[in-house]
């Protein structure tokens, strides 16, 4: 019998090639808020500095995971898509894309994007296809769109619609114009039918959530987070067709209960279609 895949990140201080342990990721971070054991200490250390500024962000980041899953439920049944392109996917998780859209339509095709080692690790050794589907992994930088789709091509078909997901990512990217071009990159390559679902970080619910991003960011130098009210979050979708309800709070984005709904998240999040004639 194979040896079972481990679980939970190595032993803090290890040396492991590809990995630097001596500053935070935030794949990691928020593996930690989830209540993960993918971590480090320098990672439950900045988690911890955010907390301290804002305690709800456990919940928040809930909240985040909880939409992700809204998202998928939606594009796989009531769209209809069958291919999901996850760009900055972060650590394997309860409910993860693939076995969201393949539970609606098991012939689903998945491909995870992320630039972390530890995530590729995780996800080849424990996101496994059905046998109908497909799921496969491009280490890469969400800076890099040229590299994703050409490396995603191997598995989605760009001729036929895509569901491009940049949950709890651009928030890490300096430069609101920086951020808008990788979306624009993203979904030129997508044909009429394709969707774009981002979520991400703001101060407009939460005033704390600034003090939250100071403190991060005084130990995440390599990865700033950059939190932007709506107006400015909304711009990531021009030229695409808001799916009701629209860019909202993501607990407001189609909740399945008044509990979801009332849930406190620091975060807008939407989903746009691609109609004809955009570009």
């Amino acid at each position: 019998m194979a040896e079972k895949p481990s679980h939970g990140a190595p032993r803090d201080g290890e040396n492991i090639r590809g990995i630097d342990i001596s500053v935070p990721n935030p794949a990691r971070v928020y593996d930690y808020l989830l209540g993960g054991k993918d971590n480090y200490e320098i990672d439950r250390v900045t988690a911890q500095a955010g907390m301290g500024a804002f305690p709800k962000i456990v919940k928040s980041a809930r909240a985040s995971r909880a939409f992700l899953a809204r998202v998928v439920r939606y594009l796989a049944g009531e769209a209809g898509v069958r291919q999901f392109l996850d760009v900055g996917a972060g650590l394997p998780s309860a409910r993860n894309v693939h076995e969201i859209a393949q539970d609606v339509a098991p012939s689903s095709k998945i491909v995870y994007v992320d630039n972390d080692p530890v995530v590729l690790v995780h996800a080849r050794a424990l996101l496994m296809s059905t046998p109908e589907g497909v799921t496969d992994y491009v280490e890469a930088d969400i800076r890099d769109p040229e590299k994703i789709l050409r490396e995603a091509a191997r598995t989605l078909d760009f001729r036929q619609p895509v569901a491009v997901l940049a949950l709890g990512v651009l928030h890490f990217i300096e430069g609101d114009e920086a951020a808008a071009a990788i979306a624009r990159s993203l979904m030129a390559a997508t044909p009429e039918g394709s969707y774009l679902g981002i979520c991400h970080l703001t101060a407009d619910f939460y005033p704390q959530m600034t003090e939250l991003a100071r403190r991060v960011n005084e130990r995440q130098h390599n990865a700033p987070m950059i939190l932007r009210d709506r107006e400015r979050v909304a711009r990531f979708f021009d030229g695409l067709e808001l799916v009701p309800p629209g860019l909202v709070q993501v607990s407001k984005w189609r909740p399945g209960s008044d509990l979801e709904a009332a849930a406190p998240a620091a975060l807008w999040g939407g989903v746009a279609r691609k109609t004809q004639g955009q570009s």
